[in-house]
């Protein structure tokens, strides 16, 4: 059977669990190619290259 609990948790302590919830800024590193800021592991939006290669034409 489940055990369940004797009292209720505080909303002190509730707020003290939630507190870790947080957003997290993206991780950008420079593409090789054209030094612009990218997404880690995805193609370059402003040149197209993908690991040294040419993934999608661009203009």
């Amino acid at each position: 059977m489940a055990v369940v609990p004797k009292r209720k948790q505080s909303k002190a302590r509730q707020a003290k669990r939630r507190a870790k919830w947080k957003l997290t800024s993206p991780n950008l590193v420079e593409c090789p190619q054209c030094r612009e800021l990218k997404l880690s592991h995805r193609v370059c939006p402003q040149c197209g290259f993908y690991k040294d290669k040419v993934v999608v034409e661009s203009e």
